[in-house]
C-alpha cells in the first residue's frame, strides 16, 4: 500500500491550462473519490497519477517517491476503464492471469493470485467462460479482478460503473466498497455521480474548470460546503438556490427578504465578511430542510408544479410567487397534487447563504 501527493500539478496544452495547480495528500489506504461536472478535469488528473498523461507542471508522489518521469508500469498503480477492454477470445481465468503471464510471474504465484481474486470477487464459476457469456456487472468484476491480481500500490477507478444499469451500479457501488475494505489498499475513483462519491468516499475531492473547489469527508462536504456550487454539487436532490436581497445587517447577521417576495423575511447569522445593505444574495436550502408551515423562522407560500410519491418519501417540485422552482423533500406527503398550494416553512438554523459571486456568507 502507499500514500499518494500532488504538489501544485499543472497540465497545459499549447498555451491552454485545463489542470491548474492541483494539490492533494491522500494517505495511505484512503479512498478517495475526484466528482465533478464534464469536463471539469477529474479524468485528466487520473490520467496523470497513471502516467497516461504527461504533466506541465508540478509533483506527483507515489509512496513518497517523486513518479513525474516515471512509466505507467513502473509506478505501481493498476487501473480499471469506464470500458472493460476483456480479451474476447480468452477465459476470465485467461484475462486474469494475462498481464502475469506476460511479465513472466512464476507459474504458481500467478495462479495463487488468480485463485485469490476469484475467492474475493466470488467469481469462481466463471472462471471458464468467455466475456461474451457475462453480463454486465459479471465482466465489471473481471475487469477490477485483473488490476488486483497485480497487487498495486494504488488502485484507479475511472467511472467504472458508467456502462451498467441502476441496479447493477447499487451492487457494484456496494462490491467495491467492502473490496475496499478487504483489500486495505489506496483507492483513487473518478466519477461525476455525487451518490457514487458520497456513498464510497472518505474523502471527496470536487472539481471544477480545472481547479479544486473543496477537498473533505462527504459529510462534511453536505454540512458545510465551501461555495455555491459545492453545496449545489453535493446532495440528491441539489440544493435549492433562492435570490434575496440584504435588507439590515446587525448583532444577530444579516436580514434578508426573498427577491420575488418582499414580506418573507428571514435573519441569517454570519460566518463570513457581512455584506451591505442592497446587495444581491443567493438563499440556499436543502429539499429535506423546508419545515411544516409554523415550524420554522418564516413561512413561505408555494404553487405546487409537479408531485412525486416515491412511498416513504415525496418530491415536490413548486413555484415561488417569482416564478424560480424549488424542490421540497417530504415524508409521507401523498397528498400534495398538481395545482395545489402548500405553506413550508424555512429556518435559519438550515438554511445557507451565499454573495452574487457564489461565495460562502454562512
Amino acid at each position: 500500500m502507499a500514500g499518494l501527493s500532488l504538489k501544485n500539478v499543472v497540465k497545459r496544452y499549447g498555451a491552454f491550462e485545463i489542470i491548474h495547480g492541483a494539490s492533494l495528500e491522500v494517505a495511505d489506504g484512503e479512498f478517495v473519490v475526484f466528482v465533478g461536472p464534464s469536463g471539469c478535469g477529474k479524468s485528466t488528473l487520473l490520467r496523470m497519477i497513471a502516467g497516461l498523461e504527461d504533466i506541465s507542471g508540478g509533483e506527483i508522489k507515489i509512496d513518497g517517491k517523486t513518479v513525474n518521469d516515471v512509466e505507467p508500469a513502473d509506478r505501481g498503480i493498476a487501473m480499471v476503464f469506464q470500458s472493460y477492454a476483456l480479451y474476447p477470445h480468452l477465459t476470465v481465468e485467461q484475462n486474469l492471469s494475462f498481464g502475469l503471464r506476460m511479465n513472466g510471474n512464476p507459474k504458481a504465484d500467478t495462479n495463487r493470485r488468480v485463485r485469490h481474486v476469484s475467492d474475493i470477487l466470488q467469481i469462481k464459476e466463471l472462471m471458464n467462460r468467455r466475456p461474451k457469456q457475462l453480463s454486465g456487472g459479471q465482466r465489471q468484476r473481471v475487469a477490477i479482478g485483473r488490476a488486483i491480481v497485480r497487487e498495486p500500490k494504488v488502485f484507479l477507478f475511472d467511472e467504472p460503473l458508467s456502462n451498467l444499469d441502476a441496479e447493477l451500479r447499487v451492487q457494484m457501488r456496494v462490491e467495491i466498497s467492502k473490496l475496499h475494505k478487504t483489500l486495505g489498499t489506496t483507492m483513487i475513483y473518478v466519477t461525476h455521480d455525487q451518490t457514487e462519491a458520497m456513498t464510497l468516499a472518505d474523502k471527496i475531492v470536487v472539481l471544477r474548470s480545472g481547479n479544486i473547489e473543496q477537498i473533505g469527508a462527504p459529510l462534511d462536504l453536505y454540512d458545510n460546503p465551501a461555495n455555491q456550487f459545492v453545496a449545489g454539487f453535493v446532495g440528491s436532490p441539489k440544493m435549492n438556490f433562492i435570490g434575496a436581497e440584504v435588507v439590515e445587517v446587525n448583532a444577530n447577521g444579516v436580514l434578508i427578504a426573498l427577491a420575488s417576495q418582499r414580506d418573507v423575511r428571514l435573519t441569517i447569522p454570519l460566518q463570513g465578511a457581512a455584506p451591505k445593505i442592497g446587495d444581491k444574495v443567493v438563499l440556499g436550502v436543502r429539499p429535506e430542510h423546508f419545515l411544516d408551515a409554523g415550524k420554522g423562522d418564516v413561512d413561505l407560500m408555494v404553487a405546487v408544479d409537479v408531485a412525486e410519491h416515491l412511498g416513504s418519501t415525496s418530491y415536490i417540485y413548486a413555484n415561488i410567487a417569482g416564478g424560480e422552482q424549488i424542490v421540497i423533500e417530504r415524508e409521507e406527503s401523498r397528498n400534495a397534487s398538481n395545482r395545489d398550494t402548500l405553506t413550508v416553512a424555512l429556518a435559519a438554523r438550515r438554511s445557507f447563504l451565499f454573495d452574487s459571486a457564489g461565495n460562502r456568507l454562512r
